[in-house]
This record gives structure tokens, C-alpha cells and sequence, in this order.
């Protein structure tokens, strides 16, 4: 075999195929590989943009086999291992022509399309340069030739949308520059060792033997292999004494982090976790030959360890005050805080500080981020200004400022994305932004936590033990009596419907309960009794209303925005004004959901709304006055039709417009002009694609009581027959026990409507399993998981998923459209029911096909994915 480093670029050149054969897996790759990749290029687009020579990134290797020469002297390579690196550039280049194509640069694009995507004057499968496994092929060469299905459902489709929103979205802000910077990046900074093999090897055994090779060294065990090396007389001491201690501490994610921080503390603001070792091995190189610098530093690294415990496990914390406001920062979630906190405990257990000025100095922290969600500020950026912030805060504590002078000094200066809300964004935004589409879920908790704290309550609640969730006092879902209440304060120019859109997610109208069930879409004078018997003030004060509409949310808006000002303080040297015109950051997620849509589905109006916390009508002023946004003519009325305002991209009179578009791309229409249901993407479903954590399924709990206190199979049971005919509760109940039958168990939702997930343990190990559908006894509803499944075997294949959707499919009154492969497409319970026979084989099947990948000798998880 030959081994050689090479560029992405150089791979590809001349008239060359690379076939998948048809013993690898298809295509894999999903969101975090796509994600981890793109950040990779993009950090040495960075590089280039500030004038440095970027160094090329180690993308992996490849493993090729030669095969027989085609007619005129195209070389053949079998793709041994490496198909995933393989697929996704070639990908990434298709989505780059697309975005040069839809801008008029046809040159650029042209010559991407024939140097690295097709062997131009090749006919044929020779036409592709990169030819994958059967299952993936027509889905690939639907994105190479451009095709309507291109983007479609699957990892091949998902991964051609990725790089095209992930190139549309960073063209907005860095321009033509900038998509000519990742296309030299692709080009010829990746590195890639290509491995060949020769001609008679055989191939599957080299196969084999390249994924069959045990679990790979962790960065952290790199690391220490190579500074034990250099300790042959104190290594022995050295390890008992401090890296096991440290280790076992640790254990190996927390070691890796904690490798990391060293870095990023000591000043490196670009190290990366996957690139660890090198970096700590260049900086330790000098004192290899020096034992006792060197067990200096593994001695600097356990002192460091226990303080890292103090950031991960905040009750470690012995100062009270410093300790409150790490348990802030370790609820609100996340590792962006960890490089400024490491450095406040540095300084805290040098001396150089007190502890309450360590304590004000992670305040100034947590007021950054806090002050950002309300703005509605994106958090791109944030992970990137805490891993410059030890640096710069050095600089001024050598400047001979205090520690919290320094941290809110560095954070106040308006830098990149580096922006910190003054007072009136921030009461500003509290009043009028849809604060419960802001930040995830847990961090809008703990913001109306610490409200509820910042009443000074003389018994406060105990947070750890109350169940509680975040309660709109105008439901999301108002009865006819809330409409006749808000029609007293609307406008001549604004509709109820409207002001409740535009009231509904703001602070002002949210609160925290335990008794959201009994609250419900109730008239207030019902949901101001219960409100006034919780132990939260915040309920407290609002049962003290005699009404809730628009002037008693804004009121309490305004109170809010108060005591929110003396809580989060903000930025010295003025305030930071140019957040008051920032557009929104709903609109760009609605960009971003409609460049993640799949080809062959659509949406509303309302479901973008319902997404991004906003009105319909909102979205269609929006949408209408920008004709070239990507993707308009998937969205369409509530019952399916285009809507009459819908006016076709300007410079594209060949468009043909909406159905015409979606016909093409697989979507049917009935003779009334609307697009079938099985097809459009609920609320749910865009932010399933767009990554958005607060719209997440609910996935099967493993506590089975209710709070009500009853079992949840009772609950479940009780639920089913009270909503459901009695021929449909006895359907869906004999293949529930038939499930149980096959060795599978039931499973429960924990909302109010308690829901049934068919479970398989799958393997030994109890917290893996596996559930083909969800039912929902009052909604109705069977959901069927792919987006559960896609992510676990077998169903990570692709073709498993498709196999289930096709038997399904086969069941009368079942229609799951293809493009929704991964998502959660639903039928009718009363199917489920009715066609008992036809869904036991469905389980059945389902249940065969997890116990026979169980009893298969397993790959390791990077089997196929190289």
C-alpha cells in the first residue's frame, strides 16, 4: 500500500471515478459530523480573512483499490474506507455551484461542475466522478444534476441543504469574498492522506481490518502517552501521584476539557478540542528533555482539575455568593463561561482577588448572556468572545484594574458580534419581543426563576423540589372569551387575532406554574384563582389584576424590565444602541427553516409564525416583500392553496410558479388547487430541522406515575376510551399487548396527555432503545419516530427507515410522504385500530429486524463513517 498527503482538489483531478461498493454502509452523516466539519472550514476562512496563511486541516484519510481502466483511460478507485469524507465535500462543492448559479456567476460555477463534480465529456454512470452505493445514488445525482428532488429527504439530501443554507446564510454577511475564501478552503486546504492499495490486495479484508481495529486513543490519552514518554525517571511518581488522581477525578470528557481550558486560559483563543494534543504538544516540546518542568506542569494541571469541579459541580464551591452564581451559569447550560471562570477561580485561589469580587465578575458573565436572549441577539459569536476574554482580561489587570472592572471593561467593548444590551434594548425587547422563542428552554426558565427570586420573597420557593413549567396567563390557544377581550383594546388597523399573536410569547404574559394542566385556555377570573394560591409572588401579583389584556401585559412588562436592569447590569462607556435596528433574529430563522425544508414538502404561514413567535400575517408581510427569499413558494395558505398576493422572484420569468414548483418536486395537488396534507411540515417539523431544542417530541419517560398519582398505563387507558370509540380503544390496546408479546414493553409520555411508546431494549445496555411509533389517545394520533430512529441502528441506514415507511405505506388509510423520512409524519389512531392485522406485521417486522442487528458482531461506531 501507498500512503501520500494530498488535497481535496488534487484527489479529484482529471478523468476519475470513485466507486462506493456495496458492502459499505450508505451515507451517514448528519448534522453534528456536517456541523463540525463546516466549523473546521470555517476557522480557516477566519485565518484567511485576517491576513494569516491558513495551515491545512487533517480531514482524515482515504482508502482506494484500483479497478480495471475505462475506455479512454478513466481510472476506476474502489472507495475502501472513506466514503463519508468522499460524499460530503463532494456535496459541499455541489451546493457552492448552486449558490454561484443562483447569483449569475456561471463561470464559477461551471467550473466547478466539470473539475470536480463530473468527468464532463464521460457519458453515462462514467459521468460522476464520485459514484455512490445504489441507495444513495439517484438522491446524489439528483443534487449533481440539479434536479427538482435535489435536497430531498435522507442524509444525502439533508447534508446538500446544509451546505447550501450554511452558504446562503454567511454570503449575506461576508459577501462574494467570503464564498470565494470557503471554495479555496475545500479546494486546497484540507488535508487528506490517501492510502492506495495494490492491484489483487484484497479489498474487503482491508476493509475489515481498517474498521475492526478496537477503540482509538482520545486526545487526553495522546497526551499522556507522550508526556510519560518523556518522563522515564519520574513517570512512575508522577502518574500515581497526579495524573490518576486527576484522571480519576475527571474521568476522560472532563480531562479533555480541562486540556482544552489550559489552552484557551493560557491565551489561545483558537484551540479546538479535536486538536489538543498537537497544540499542548507543540507548547510542551521545549521542556521535554526537563522532567521536572514537566511535572510541573502535569502538577499545574491537577490544581487546575479541582477548579474545573468547582465550574462543572458548582456545590463544590465553598463561597456562597461565587457559589449562587455558578449554579446560575451551570442551570443556564452550556461551556461558554468555563475559559472566564477558570481564570476567576485562578485568580481567587492566587489571592489576587476576594471572593465577592470573583462573584461580581461571573455576574457581569451571566448579564451578557442574559441581556443578549432578551435582545434577541443571536448566540453565534458568544463561544468565541469567552475564549478571547482570559487574554484581553490579563491585559487589563496588568493595567492594574480590579478583576470585575477588567471582565465588564472587555465585555463592553464593541467588537465583531461582541455587542452587550444597554438598559433600553433591554426594556425595550422585554416589552415588545416573543420572549419564549428566545435561547432554549431551560435558560427561559431560569430567567423567570431568578424574576421570582428578585421579589425577595420571606419563603422562598424550593425550585429543586416544585415541578414547575413556563405558563402563558393569555393561553397560546384562547377560548371565544379571551377574543371578546382583546376586540376591546384592538385597534382599527389590528385585529384580536393579531394583538394576541403580538402579546402571546412576550415576558410580560409569562409566568412559571405547577398547575399548567388545571390552567389550561380558562377564562382569568378561573386562572386568577389558582394563580393566587401559588407560592410564587410573581402569580401572586398577577391574581391581584382584575382583568389581562394588553394593558396589563405591558404593565407588567415594564415591571419586569425593572427589576430585570438590577439584576443583569450592563455595559460602562455607554450604551450599546445599534441593537435597536438589528433585525430581529426570527427572520433569520425563518430563512434558515425555509433553506432546511426538503424538497417535495410545504408549509404555512401559520407554522413559520407558530416557529419564530409571530403572527401570520407577520410572516406574509415579510415573505411577500422579499420575493427572492429562498424557498417562498413552498409556503402556502392554511388549506394548502398559493396564496393570490404570491408574485414570482424578480429576474426569474421562467419560474413556474408555486404548484407548478412543488408538482415537479413530487408534491400532489387535488382539483381544488390544494397540496396534499401528507407533505407540509408542521411548526414542529421546521424546527426539528432547524435544531430548534424547544419544539423537541416527547420521548417515552422512564418514572411510569403520573402526577396525578395514578400508574401512567392507567392514565393512558383512561384517556384512550374517554376519546376514542370503544372498537378503537380494544384495536389499539390487543396490538399493544401483542407488542408485549414480541418481548417489548410500554413506555409513557409525561404530559397531560399521556402518551404510548412501543419499546425495545436494544442491547445490553438499558438506556439504548428503540420505539417505531408514539400514540396519542386524545390528539388521536400515531406519530411514527424516523427522527427518533434515524439516529440509532439499524435505522441509521437509510434504507431500514425506507423500509419501514414502504410497509406502513402498504396499510389502507397510512400515507407518509417520502419526504418526510425524517421527521415524524402521523396517521389516524382509528387506522391503527382498524387495521390491527397489517400493523402487528409492521411491529412484528420492526421487532425482528432490532433483535437481528443486536445478534450481528457490531462494527464500532466509526464503522463506514470515515
Amino acid at each position: 500500500m501507498h500512503a501520500q498527503e494530498t488535497t481535496f482538489s488534487k484527489l479529484v483531478h482529471g478523468e476519475v471515478q470513485f466507486q462506493v461498493p456495496l458492502y459499505q454502509r450508505t451515507y451517514t452523516w448528519q448534522r453534528d459530523e456536517l456541523r463540525q466539519l463546516w466549523d473546521d472550514v470555517q476557522e480557516l476562512v477566519e485565518d484567511r480573512s485576517e491576513g494569516a496563511a491558513p495551515a491545512a486541516h487533517f480531514l482524515g484519510s482515504v482508502v482506494l483499490a484500483p479497478e480495471r481502466v475505462a475506455a479512454g483511460g478513466m481510472q476506476r478507485w474502489l472507495v475502501v474506507d472513506g466514503q463519508q469524507r468522499l460524499t460530503t465535500l463532494m456535496l459541499a462543492f455541489t451546493a457552492l455551484r448552486d449558490r454561484h448559479r443562483a447569483l449569475g456567476r456561471d463561470q464559477k460555477a461551471d467550473r466547478i461542475h466539470d473539475l470536480i463534480l463530473v468527468n464532463r465529456y464521460q457519458e453515462g454512470k462514467d459521468h460522476y466522478r464520485l459514484l455512490p452505493t445504489q441507495a444513495d445514488r439517484d438522491a446524489f445525482v439528483a443534487c449533481v444534476e440539479s434536479l427538482p428532488t435535489a435536497g430531498g429527504p435522507g442524509n444525502v439530501g439533508g447534508a446538500y441543504r446544509f451546505f447550501h443554507a450554511a452558504l446562503t446564510v454567511g454570503e449575506e454577511s461576508g459577501g462574494e469574498e467570503w464564498v470565494g475564501a470557503v471554495e479555496s478552503v475545500l479546494r486546497d486546504f484540507l488535508s487528506i492522506v490517501s492510502i492506495t492499495a495494490a492491484e489483487g490486495d484484497n479489498v474487503y479484508r482491508i476493509f475489515e481490518s481498517i474498521n475492526n481495529t478496537g477503540v482509538g486513543l482520545s486526545q487526553s490519552d495522546l497526551l499522556r502517552n507522550y508526556l510519560f514518554m518523556c518522563l522515564p525517571k519520574r513517570g512512575e511518581a508522577v502518574y500515581r501521584n497526579l495524573w490518576l488522581p486527576m484522571q480519576e477525578l475527571l474521568g476522560p470528557a472532563r480531562l479533555e476539557l480541562l486540556v482544552w481550558l489550559d489552552l484557551v486560559v493560557g491565551g489561545d483563543r483558537r484551540a479546538k478540542q479535536s486538536d489538543i494534543y498537537r497544540d499542548q504538544k507543540r507548547r510542551l516540546e521545549p521542556l521535554s528533555s526537563d522532567e521536572k518542568a514537566l511535572e510541573a506542569e502535569i502538577a499545574r494541571l491537577n490544581v487546575r482539575a479541582a477548579r474545573l469541579m468547582r465550574i462543572v459541580e458548582p456545590h463544590r464551591e465553598h463561597h456562597a455568593g461565587l457559589r449562587e452564581v455558578l449554579e446560575r451559569l451551570f442551570r443556564w447550560g452550556g461551556q461558554t463561561h468555563y475559559p472566564l471562570a477558570l481564570l476567576v477561580l485562578d485568580r481567587l485561589d492566587a489571592g489576587d482577588c476576594a471572593p465577592e469580587e470573583a462573584a461580581t465578575a461571573m455576574a457581569y458573565a451571566e448579564s451578557y448572556m442574559v441581556r443578549r436572549l432578551f435582545a434577541g441577539s443571536s448566540t453565534t459569536g458568544n463561544n468565541r468572545t469567552f475564549m478571547e476574554l482570559p487574554k484581553e482580561v490579563e491585559r487589563e489587570l496588568e493595567a492594574g484594574r480590579r478583576l470585575p472592572d477588567a471582565v465588564r471593561r472587555v465585555l463592553s467593548a464593541k467588537t465583531g458580534t461582541r455587542l452587550w444590551p444597554s438598559d433600553a434594548v433591554v426594556r425595550e425587547a422585554i416589552r415588545d419581543r416573543p420572549f419564549y422563542k428566545s435561547g432554549r428552554a431551560g435558560q427561559r426558565f431560569e430567567i423567570l426563576r431568578r424574576f421570582e427570586e428578585g421579589y425577595g420573597a420571606s419563603e422562598p420557593v424550593d425550585f429543586a423540589k416544585a415541578n414547575l413549567t413556563v405558563e402563558h396567563v393569555l393561553p397560546q390557544r384562547p377560548a371565544q372569551q379571551w377574543f371578546d377581550l382583546l376586540a376591546e383594546e384592538a385597534g382599527e388597523t389590528e385585529s384580536p387575532e393579531e394583538l394576541h399573536g403580538r402579546l402571546i410569547h412576550t415576558l410580560g404574559n409569562l409566568t412559571l406554574s405547577g398547575d399548567n394542566a388545571r390552567l389550561s385556555n380558562h377564562p382569568f377570573h378561573r386562572k386568577q384563582q389558582i394563580l393566587d394560591s401559588s407560592a410564587l409572588r410573581m402569580n401572586q401579583r398577577i391574581a391581584d389584576q382584575h382583568r389581562w389584556g394588553r394593558a396589563e401585559i405591558l404593565s407588567r412588562s415594564a415591571e419586569l424590565a425593572d427589576l430585570a436592569v438590577k439584576l443583569w447590569p450592563g455595559p460602562v462607556d455607554g450604551p450599546v444602541d445599534a441593537y435597536t435596528d438589528a433585525e430581529w433574529t426570527g427572520w433569520a430563522e425563518l430563512r434558515q427553516a425555509l433553506l432546511t425544508m426538503p424538497a417535495g414538502t410545504w408549509t404555512t404561514y401559520g407554522d413559520l409564525a407558530a416557529l419564530i413567535g409571530t403572527s401570520a400575517m407577520g410572516v406574509g408581510s415579510h415573505v411577500s416583500a422579499r420575493p427572492t427569499l429562498h424557498g417562498a413558494y413552498r409556503v402556502l395558505l392554511a388549506d394548502g392553496k398559493v396564496s393570490p398576493g404570491f408574485r414570482p422572484p424578480a429576474g426569474r420569468e421562467g419560474f413556474p410558479g408555486p404548484r407548478e414548483a412543488l408538482e415537479s418536486e413530487g408534491v400532489p395537488f387535488d382539483e381544488g388547487g390544494r397540496a396534499r396534507r401528507s407533505h407540509r411540515l408542521t411548526a414542529a417539523d421546521l424546527a426539528a430541522l432547524v435544531g430548534k431544542d424547544d419544539h423537541q417530541r416527547e420521548a417515552p419517560a422512564r418514572h411510569t406515575d403520573t402526577d396525578d398519582g395514578q400508574t401512567a398505563a392507567h392514565r393512558f387507558e383512561t384517556l384512550l376510551r374517554g376519546n376514542q370509540t370503544p372498537h378503537t380503544a380494544e384495536g389499539v390496546l390487543a396490538s399493544l399487548r401483542f407488542w408485549e408479546g414480541l418481548g417489548g414493553t410500554l413506555r409513557y409520555g409525561r404530559k397531560p396527555e399521556t402518551s404510548c411508546f412501543p419499546t425495545l431494549r436494544q442491547g445490553s445496555d438499558p438506556a439504548r432503545s428503540l420505539w417505531p411509533f408514539g400514540l396519542y389517545p386524545v390528539s388521536g394520533t400515531v406519530e411514527v419516530a424516523f427522527e427518533h430512529l434515524k439516529r440509532r441502528p439499524p435505522f441509521d441506514d437509510e434504507l431500514s427507515r425506507r423500509e419501514l415507511m414502504a410497509r406502513l405505506n402498504r396499510v389502507d388509510g397510512i400515507d407518509l410522504a417520502e419526504a418526510k423520512l425524517d421527521l415524524r409524519p402521523s396517521f389516524p389512531l382509528e387506522v391503527f385500530a382498524e387495521h390491527g392485522e397489517e400493523i402487528r406485521g409492521v411491529l412484528e417486522w420492526f421487532a425482528h429486524t432490532v433483535a437481528h442487528a443486536d445478534a450481528r458482531t457490531p462494527l464500532p461506531d466509526t464503522a463506514g463513517r470515515a
